[in-house]
């Protein structure tokens, strides 16, 4: 692995760790075992190393769902694995999850990393399109269902998160609220 990926990889950990607050470039030349002025020769700044590390998710999640998309599975059940995917890396990952989906500058200042955003958008669109095609959602506009679908997944882990959404509180999971709008759209 290069010195490049190495350092990506060091951000993540800390970012799982100890939150976007743990990762400077500073503490991943440490983590990484280089000295602290490294860094820099691969990162410009800390932005930088942050929007890599996004990218290197939002790449992964991507690969995910093509794989799911070229799965044998009904177009339905594609598309509440691949949500299902992004549920489990929002309670996997939460500073990562906050840090590619909450972090809308990065995307802006970083080329790199609105492509990969971008192409991660495209494979959810293509799981909507299989789903209208199977008569699962209405002919609606795709981007449109597909946001539909995101804003309410991503309000529902923001809830889940912030510890409103609970089975104690006899509340559905996400995931049981998501099958159920997918549902709903395809009546």
């Amino acid at each position: 692995m290069s010195t490049h990926d190495t350092l990506i990889q060091a951000a993540a950990s800390l970012l799982d760790e100890g939150g976007e607050q743990a990762v400077t470039l500073r503490a991943v030349g440490h983590a990484v075992g280089v000295s602290h002025n490294a860094p820099y020769k691969h990162f410009r700044s800390r932005d930088a190393l942050l929007a890599a590390v996004a990218a290197a998710d939002l790449g992964t999640l991507t690969t995910n769902f093509a794989g799911i998309r070229g799965s044998g599975q009904s177009p339905k059940v594609k598309l509440l694995t691949s949500i299902g995917v992004l549920i489990a890396f929002s309670r996997e990952r939460p500073s990562r999850y906050r840090l590619v989906f909450g972090a809308p500058t990065l995307a802006r200042e970083h080329p790199e990393l609105q492509g990969r955003s971008m192409a991660c958008l495209a494979e959810i669109m293509a799981l909507v399109d299989e789903c209208k095609g199977a008569n699962v959602l209405p002919n609606a506009p795709t981007r449109s269902l597909a946001s539909l679908l995101l804003a309410a997944m991503h309000g529902l882990v923001l809830l889940e998160a912030q510890g409103q959404l609970r089975a104690e509180k006899g509340l559905p999971t996400v995931e049981e609220n998501v099958e159920l709008m997918v549902s709903l759209f395809s009546r």
